[in-house]
């Protein structure tokens, strides 16, 4: 079939896998720093609201008005974004991950809602709204280079993948979960692949630096001070599947419930919802501390509480942070907050497998990588990208843990397959 020449010459821009590599490379930096600046605003607001300012009014830590009130108005923020600003505040964290291209416009209500969600103590993490950030970067160069239909869908996808490098410790994370979302693209996904992987590694050079200049400096993914966890046991790998089940059904009945949240939510509107589910949130964090927990554990995403999971709390308080940080994440999951579902579904695992630690005397970093591992296993449907994930968490020094950590990924990869709702999360 003859094609004409403006055919022909749009075709021509989507076939060039040498110029779009080019470009993958060159969007690399960009979308590394946008979520750099991401990082950077979210840890200075959160510095501010939850530390400085109960400081200013003669607190210690933040008071019970602050805990309650500082979510209702994240909320509020989250809302006005979403009523007042295009594209929705961003894609809700309730249907998995997306890298789908994001236009430029949605980038100031994206930005608006993050902010109203990770600074002011909803139970979501940084992952879409990163996401989305590259995607804007991918789609602005795409769009410059006039690079078709297909190659805007290829560099937008490279953005967001460069973008969410820095939060998983590097390409390799970012490239494997381009390549278990992708795998319908069959042997297409090479060529999809290549510029993500590329950006990915080239922009995570601005946090581990070039040459002699150190880089951006971020907090390491690694957990510290962990012991070596040296050979395995039956019983630890016994111990694996129990957490795996133990986490899938967390995952399921927190899905499930934000759901339900969902749906009937609805019939009082978005702002109302979302005003509600703050105040639900703040509410759950001082009943949390009342119990003897820390309401900043209940509060926020949790991949920064992970150390005390394991090395700081009773069986009694990990009782107390697993009720009242599941129904967080739930609410948080369906009132229409805009973040990323992974990081509260790592600390659920790793919750779960802390009590190993507290009940049987699991090693704590066996603990860290069972958990994590089922606990994003269970939240995207994945299962390579969790392993990964799980041993940079725990390091060299965790090894050994790795065999049981499959254990606890398998488990709870097939559990969810089977009883969770019809739509996996998205990852493509």
């Amino acid at each position: 079939m003859s094609r004409g020449p403006n055919e022909g010459s749009a075709s021509a821009a989507e076939l060039r896998p040498l110029i779009v590599l080019l470009l993958g490379a060159a969007i690399g930096i960009p979308a590394a720093l946008a979520s750099a600046l991401l990082f950077a605003g979210v840890r200075e607001l959160q510095h501010w609201l939850w530390t400085d300012l109960p400081a200013t009014l003669g607190y210690d830590a933040p008071p019970w008005f602050l805990i309650v009130g500082l979510p209702v108005m994240g909320a509020g923020l989250v809302a006005l974004a979403r009523a007042t600003l295009p594209g929705d505040g961003g894609e809700p964290p309730l249907h998995g991950l997306a890298v789908a291209p994001v236009p430029v416009k949605y980038a100031p209500g994206i930005v608006l809602a993050a902010l109203g969600t990770l600074c002011f103590g909803a139970v979501l993490g940084p992952e879409m709204p990163v996401i989305a950030l590259g995607s804007v970067v991918g789609t602005v160069i795409a769009g410059w280079a006039r690079a078709g239909s297909r190659g805007a869908h290829v560099l937008a996808m490279a953005g967001s993948f460069s973008a969410i490098s820095a939060l998983f410790g590097g390409p390799l994370v970012a490239g494997m979960l381009l390549i278990e979302g992708g795998l319908a693209a069959g042997s297409r996904l090479l060529r999809i692949l290549l510029p993500g992987l590329l950006a990915a590694a080239i922009g995570y050079t601005i946090f581990v630096g070039l040459g002699s200049w150190g880089g951006i400096s971020e907090a390491p993914l690694r957990v510290p001070g962990l012991p070596t966890y040296d050979g395995t046991t039956v019983r630890d790998l016994l111990v694996g599947v129990v957490v795996g089940i133990a986490t899938a059904a967390a995952i399921l009945v927190i899905r499930r419930t934000a759901l339900a949240i969902d749906v009937r939510g609805r019939r009082v509107g978005i702002p109302a919802l979302l005003i509600l589910g703050g105040l639900a949130v703040g509410l759950l964090a001082l009943a949390a501390g009342a119990l003897g927990a820390d309401p900043n554990d209940v509060l926020f995403s949790g991949q920064a509480s992970i150390p005390v999971l394991v090395t700081g709390a009773s069986t009694a308080v990990l009782a107390v942070l697993l009720v009242t940080k599941g129904i967080g994440y739930a609410i948080s999951l369906g009132a229409g907050f805009r973040g990323g579902p992974i990081f509260p579904a790592v600390f659920i695992g790793v919750a779960i497998a802390a009590l190993g630690v507290t009940l049987i005397d699991l090693s704590p970093t066996l603990a860290i990588a069972m958990g994590a591992a089922a606990g994003m296993a269970a939240q995207t449907r994945l299962l390579i990208s969790p392993l990964l994930f799980a041993a940079l968490l725990v390091g060299p020094g965790g090894a050994d843990a790795m065999p049981a950590a499959v254990l606890a990924t398998v488990t709870a990869w097939i559990l969810v397959d089977r009883f969770g709702d019809p739509q996996p999360a998205d990852t493509a």
